[in-house]
């Protein structure tokens, strides 16, 4: 087919840090049929460990450079980041900055693949392209409360809302029944089983001395790791030897190293920072946790399923649809005293870890990839075809 026949597509999104959006975004790229859809992918920033990862195919452009690109020197750093900061204000204020960088170009169909692109989506100067919103957050964390009231008003603007669990859209429908609903779809996000398979075959250091709770996830307050750190702490001090390595990195750095050194816990809880390839330890590990305050579809789960570990998480978003209590995994609340007494039970329930382990033998079974990007595919032709 050629360029004029195929179905022009933008993503706009923020930057490329290692996240399950990310993973979903390059996940969707690397599926769509090339035939059918010319995709471009705007970052307001060239940043993250994920910003070279596209498909050859996807046409990359950006507003401003990534903090990778920046000196070493902190006053040109500093100033960097000034003229960084101006440059994008300019280009979203702009739409003649922005469409220039685009190319001048008129897309069919534009994507907000998260919340925080959906006013660029929305207030895009070409009027005539189709919007199309992707929404992975349950709509009642008091974390989120501050942005909700741009949410609100953004959501009725798009063509299409795409949810990416059947909770988020329960949840979001329970809290603003009135609010006027574009059309909508649940997609769950698409698992790529034989890439996480290949990749946790790749060497790594050697892990310490078992047992070993592995976790991946942005370092944010609601992804509960302060809490995982108290659990952690009463355990060790009642004698139950074990380690937790958390694979990411993020603005809660700081404050969860402190944590771990008021608790003098630095040699048995490991903040390991970002990794491009987490899968190795997870394999490695004895059992997977996720101890979030909130999630919608956590990819990490699905990882940590297919690569067969007993996972321990809390039961929020769709984690319940994910895992069967103590069947191929252990569901608990959000609270401190749960995230001990489900580690403790690992540690001394071998009859639960092998009966949980056993039902993961099969449980590629629950995942199907290719309806998943066939709905995409699916969505985008609809809206394309009411233009």
């Amino acid at each position: 087919m050629s360029d004029n026949k195929k179905i022009h597509v933008l993503f706009r999104h923020r930057s490329m840090e290692m996240g399950g959006v990310e993973k979903v975004i390059l996940s969707i790229l690397n599926n769509l049929n090339p035939e059918k859809f010319d995709i471009t992918v705007c970052l307001n920033l060239n940043q993250g460990e994920l910003r070279d990862e596209f498909p050859k195919h996807v046409k990359k452009i950006y507003f401003t450079d990534g903090k990778e690109d920046f000196s070493k020197n902190p006053l040109i750093h500093k100033l960097q980041l000034i003229r960084r900061r101006l440059k994008l204000s300019r280009a979203l204020k702009n739409h003649k900055i922005s469409d220039h960088l685009l190319g001048n170009k008129k897309f069919d169909i534009e994507i907000a693949p998260t919340y925080s692109a959906f006013s660029s989506v929305i207030k895009s100067s070409n009027k005539a392209s189709k919007k199309v919103g992707w929404f992975h957050s349950e709509i009642n964390v008091p974390t989120l409360q501050p942005l909700v009231p741009d949410i609100l008003e953004n959501f009725p603007q798009f063509d299409h809302m795409i949810y990416c669990s059947q909770k988020i859209k329960d949840l979001m429908h329970k809290h603003y029944p009135e609010l006027k609903y574009p059309e909508e779809s649940v997609v769950i996000n698409a698992i790529p089983i034989d890439e996480i398979k290949r990749k946790a075959q790749e060497k790594i250091e050697t892990l310490p001395e078992g047992p070993v709770f592995v976790s991946v996830g942005r370092l944010h307050n609601r992804k509960g790791y302060h809490k995982l750190i108290d659990a952690h702490k009463r355990l060790i001090d009642e004698g139950f030897h074990h380690s937790i390595i958390v694979v990411g990195s993020g603005e809660e750095m700081k404050n969860l190293t402190e944590q771990i050194r008021v608790n003098n816990v630095q040699d048995t809880f490991i903040l390991s920072g970002n990794r491009m390839n987490p899968y190795p330890y997870v394999k490695n590990a004895d059992y997977f946790i996720l101890p979030s305050e909130s999630e919608a579809w956590p990819l990490v789960i699905a990882e940590a399923l297919i690569l067969q570990k007993p996972i321990i998480a809390t039961d929020t978003g769709d984690v319940g649809v994910m895992i069967k209590d103590k069947e191929t995994g252990y569901l608990i609340n959000y609270e401190t005293d749960e995230m001990y007494a489900a580690m403790k039970t690992f540690l001394t329930d071998p009859e639960l870890i092998a009966r949980i382990s056993k039902n993961l033998e099969t449980i590629e079974g629950q995942f199907d990839n290719q309806k998943i990007f066939d709905a995409v595919e699916g969505i985008f032709e609809d809206l394309y075809q009411k233009s």
